[in-house]
């Protein structure tokens, strides 16, 4: 009897020795990574990616070799320039184009345009583009659905080159700055992607909590909303900024002055008129002005392109992320 009570008493240590064993086999099962099967890469893919590799290399030496081409030649001698000996790298260093460019007043009475330009009309485009791009995202505006199909109509369908230079002529903004900007001052499609920002990455119940503590529709859009969409800001004044640097059509109709000419239309007066004036002078030959101008040609495409490349780097992650907020959120 004393053993099978001692038996008894036993039982249950052993069965719960046995218990804790198993549950330290299952924890230490469950604590095993899974092993991950590696993927494979089939024949098909490979050779996909090696299509798209190859496309990808040809496009970027399709883009490059052009701004390769012009540097070398703003820095290759004039004669081995006008001659056609430069193909990729510069046969020598000779930076006397540079010289005579930046010895140019109209190069820099065309810098200084240019730059009051571009200050001035990315101003009015902003000031003329985020507002619209608010108001019609905001969903307590009942008439946006009528704008924004008179902004699409005008966006597909323009006035035409004819009655516009008309109506700038009426205006009396012929020679004037405000006749090269006004007329290209709001993009439809800019307005859009800042409506498309605002709707999507900004909360409306902000807005709604703003309007029951009081504010009024300006303090909401310059205190709540403003703030908010800097990165989309940031991408309007990289738009029209780049836009008004290389904007050379309007001044093209507009501007008959030369002294208010922009960049852009001294650089077409000596691509495409060979103004050599700029060549001129030292007493040199006929034919050593003529190689000088062939010269000048590349140096001043280099010249007026300098700052844009200088400054896009500092924008560039604002313009991908509003950019794709902007966009693929819409």
């Amino acid at each position: 009897m004393s053993e099978m009570m001692k038996n008894a008493a036993e039982a249950p240590l052993g069965m719960e020795e046995t218990s804790v064993a198993s549950e330290s086999v299952v924890v230490q099962t469950v604590s095993v990574p899974p092993v991950r099967k590696k993927h494979k890469i089939s024949k098909g893919d490979r050779i996909f990616e090696g299509i798209v590799y190859t496309i990808l290399a040809i496009w970027t030496l399709v883009t490059i070799y052009p701004l390769i081409y012009v540097l070398s030649c703003s820095i290759s001698p004039p004669e081995d320039v006008y001659m056609g000996r430069v193909f990729l790298f510069p046969t020598s260093f000779d930076f006397s184009s540079y010289a005579k460019v930046l010895s140019a007043d109209m190069i820099w009475r065309g810098y200084l345009n240019t730059i009051i330009y571009v200050v001035v009309g990315t101003l009015i485009s902003c000031a003329l583009t985020i507002p619209a791009g608010y108001v019609l995202s905001r969903k307590d505006f009942r008439p946006r659905g009528v704008l924004m199909t008179i902004f699409m109509i005008t966006m597909f369908f323009s006035g035409g080159m004819i009655p516009t230079f008309l109506v700038v002529k009426s205006l009396g903004l012929m020679n004037k700055m405000l006749g090269f900007i006004l007329p290209g001052a709001l993009s439809v499609w800019n307005v859009i992607v800042v409506r498309t920002f605002m709707s999507s990455s900004i909360a409306w119940e902000i807005q709604e909590a703003a309007k029951v503590d009081g504010a009024s529709d300006f303090r909401t859009f310059f205190a709540i909303v403003l703030p908010l969409s800097m990165p989309i800001v940031a991408v309007m004044v990289l738009f029209y900024a780049v836009g008004y640097w290389n904007s050379y059509f309007n001044a093209l109709l507009y501007l008959s002055d030369q002294s208010k000419w922009p960049l852009q239309m001294v650089l077409r007066e000596v691509l495409i008129k060979s103004d050599s004036s700029m060549a001129g002078g030292g007493g040199g030959s006929l034919i050593e002005q003529a190689y000088m101008a062939e010269a000048i040609k590349y140096t001043t495409i280099v010249v007026s392109t300098l700052p844009i490349l200088f400054i896009y780097p500092f924008l560039q992650r604002y313009f991908i992320k509003g950019v794709m907020i902007g966009s693929v959120k819409g």
